[in-house]
């Protein structure tokens, strides 16, 4: 804008309109609303006259090369310069990819003289193409837009321009022209008017032709919408000389009325018609002074007529509103980059090539071994994610598993409840089946029965229920298919002494006073048929602790699922391996245990029968205890005789009670502690091969490219907005640097 006249009339602060303008430039207006003028009207209400009259400038006029996207027009003062330069750079729409958006950005035009002729004519139609847009003077241009969201940006710069910065949008329009616009033509206009006219640092100069039914210009509806208080928007009537001369004291009846003037009332402007533009010798200044003059607009006061006074207007609204606005600037850019770095952080690290991707994975691994660790010695202080998430806590889950696990077995791990040594029942011929437990009975056999013993004579009225769960936890769908479902154990049953007196009188043959080897094999593995249960149960509840914590721990390592369910859908087949692996163990020591040969070399065997053999005899000794011996309990030597007084097969099977019970006390603790510590702690926790060793610094090497990409590649969503992100960032950094100077 040239100021020709000594004090002459400046728009704004002419610093903070070059930092706006600089803020612009480095697209800070896509991310924060900047302080800036808006130009909105109809298409046809004069837009172009307005601003030829406020930058004295000439706006082409080729009907091809209307406004069909905004254009912002930006004035610097350079004293440097002798006369005026004009160039032009384009600001890419937001929605824009990658690519095209670049291609818009690095093109440019320099060295115009004006805003007419052929050569800036040639100009638009470069920016016409590059927008891929279509051409109006041909109908049907099928396959492309008739307007564009990207932003032409005109720098005029010269040793007598103003400070001043002007968006002129394209006219919204209501009509459809068959092979040109469209309906979404009109929706996408509005819209992008809209929005412009909703910053709220915006001042807003709404054109609207006197020729018209004003009431009905949809743009005053929105401008009304959008600045209720009237406090940013400048009203601009124009084509005055076209109104008719009945109608034009209702126009200046209008432009008076203070209900429909708003605020800052109507500006009324004589804009040159299309024969004074040809002559080019016309004074709009001088015509617009003597239309003011003649009656009726003569009623019209000065400060609302002509061009001038729209220049003075224009200086206070904008004066006030950049400075008043200018300071949140400053802050919200501040904000808004605070809030695009922690997004582009919360991405994580760049991963676009395999160095890149590997490096990620190194590092996820190294955070997940640490994890990993702190679970296993139970240092749980270290890490917020065991505060968070009590699953991630391994050690403490296990071990709780592993008591649970040793008291299942020691008291549901039986099939039959054995009974006290002071039972010296005969065995019944015929033998009877075994029958459920009834009544009291199993309260009288618990009679006079040991402590050492306890647990394992009548477990399930000790604890009041007749059956427990085999599994502890429910498993992951993900591992369910390789586990064994939840079983009731039922507690254990009464009559063992009727069965094994079945299972002698079915087992024994040609020996005398004794019984057949094989025979203890057999009923172990009967006792024992209850261990199967509760040792699968255990297996698949720690399986399923050690998957459920490689998942989290692995989740919480990265912080992206996509990243996590990649790493473990790659480890599957392996750690199911694992997991497989764990559950064969735990069958061989089932079997070894179960099936195998009976042995020990444990000396708590001999102690366990002996001490049972040994409260056998004294028990059956005490009911024939002299009464009131001085010198304590004291049985004659004749009544020995009658404290063994049974036949061969019931001492047989009495002796056999009490092996098998002193061996499976022995066997059941052996059998708890390898299948905790091998089957459990070996294969699946803390051992050299268990599940959590395969995510290594060495698996991660072993990666392919291809894998790498697979793993820890961005997704196309990622790629986007991490580079939006970065762009972003770069042009609030940017502005942030233009604010702070």
């Amino acid at each position: 804008m040239i100021a020709k006249e000594v004090g002459s009339i400046t728009l704004a602060d002419p610093g903070l309109l070059e930092k706006i303008d600089q803020l612009f430039a480095c697209n800070v207006g896509e991310y924060v609303d900047l302080p800036q003028l808006v130009v909105v009207g109809d298409q046809s209400s004069g837009k172009s006259s307005v601003l030829e009259g406020l930058t004295k400038l000439n706006f082409p006029r080729d009907s091809g090369l209307c406004t069909r996207f905004a254009t912002q027009i930006i004035f610097r003062r350079n004293v440097n310069l002798v006369g005026r330069e004009i160039s032009a750079s384009i600001i890419p729409a937001p929605d824009l990819g990658t690519d095209e958006a670049q291609k818009l950005r690095d093109w440019n035009a320099t060295g115009l003289q004006a805003l007419g002729g052929e050569g800036f004519a040639q100009m638009m139609r470069e920016v016409h193409k590059l927008l891929n847009l279509s051409d109006l003077q041909v109908i049907g241009s099928f396959g492309k837009a008739t307007f564009s969201n990207s932003v032409l940006r005109l720098e005029i710069s010269g040793p007598q321009e103003d400070h001043l910065s002007v968006i002129d949008v394209p006219g919204i329009f209501k009509t459809t022209i068959h092979g040109i616009t469209t309906k979404d033509d009109i929706v996408l206009v509005r819209n992008m008017v809209y929005n412009y006219m909703k910053n709220p640092r915006s001042v807003v100069l709404t054109v609207v032709p006197a020729n018209v039914d004003i009431a009905t210009q949809e743009i005053i509806e929105i401008a009304r919408e959008i600045d209720p208080t009237g406090e940013r928007t400048l009203q601009i009537m124009t084509k005055i000389d076209l109104v008719d001369q009945g109608t034009q004291k209702k126009v200046i009846d209008m432009i008076e009325d203070q209900n429909t003037s708003g605020k800052l009332g109507w500006i009324v402007v004589r804009n040159l018609g299309q024969q004074e533009l040809e002559d080019g010798n016309v004074d709009r200044d001088l015509l617009e002074k003597k239309w003011h003059q003649s009656p009726p607009w003569n009623r019209v006061r000065a400060e609302n007529f002509g061009i001038n006074a729209l220049r003075k207007q224009l200086q206070l609204v904008l004066t006030s509103h950049v400075r008043r606005t200018f300071p949140s600037v400053r802050s919200e850019t501040t904000k808004r980059l605070n809030a695009a770095r922690k997004a582009l952080q919360s991405l994580g690290t760049e991963r676009q090539t395999p160095e890149q991707q590997r490096m990620t994975l190194l590092d996820i691994v190294s955070s997940f071994q640490q994890i990993t660790h702190l679970a296993l010695v139970a240092n749980y202080s270290l890490d917020d994610i065991f505060d968070t998430d009590r699953d991630v806590r391994l050690a403490t889950m296990v071990s709780s598993r592993n008591e649970e696990f040793s008291n299942h077995v020691s008291t549901w791990g039986h099939e039959f409840a054995f009974t006290d040594t002071s039972q010296t029942d005969p065995l019944p011929n015929p033998l009877p089946e075994p029958k459920e437990p009834e009544g009291s009975k199993g309260s009288e056999e618990l009679a006079g029965s040991s402590d050492e013993f306890a647990a394992e004579i009548e477990p399930a009225k000790q604890c009041g229920v007749d059956f427990i769960p085999s599994r502890g936890i429910q498993a992951d769908e993900e591992v369910q298919e390789i586990l064994h479902d939840a079983v009731n154990v039922p507690r254990a049953k009464d009559g063992i002494s009727i069965w094994m007196g079945t299972v002698y009188r079915e087992s024994r043959g040609f020996e005398i006073g004794t019984f057949n080897h094989t025979l203890l094999s057999a009923l172990i593995k009967k006792q024992s048929a209850k261990w199967s249960t509760l040792a699968q149960g255990y297996m698949s509840d720690v399986i399923t602790m050690v998957h459920r914590f490689i998942r989290k721990a692995l989740l919480a390592a990265c912080g992206d699922i996509r990243i996590s369910t990649n790493i473990l859908t790659r480890l599957w087949d392996e750690l199911i391996g694992k997991y497989k692996q764990a559950i064969l163990h735990v069958d061989f020591l089932l079997k070894v245990e179960r099936v195998g040969t009976p042995m020990t070399l444990n000396h708590y065997l001999n102690d366990n029968l002996q001490k049972c053999r040994q409260k056998r005899f004294k028990e059956a000794l005490s009911s024939k205890s002299l009464e009131g011996c001085q010198h304590g309990e004291v049985v004659r030597v004749s009544d020995l005789s009658y404290c063994d007084n049974m036949s061969n097969a019931e001492h047989t099977v009495h002796d056999l009670h009490d092996i098998l019970q002193a061996y499976y006390k022995v066997a059941r603790k052996r059998f708890v502690d390898n299948v905790c510590m091998q089957g459990a702690d070996y294969f699946l926790v803390t051992g050299p091969e268990a599940p959590m060793k395969l995510f290594s610094p060495s698996w991660v090497n072993g990666l392919s490219d291809k894998a790498l990409e697979e793993i820890a590649g961005e997704d196309g969503n990622t790629k986007r907005r991490r580079l939006q992100l970065q762009k972003e960032i770069a042009d609030l950094e940017a502005g942030r640097k233009i604010l702070l100077d």
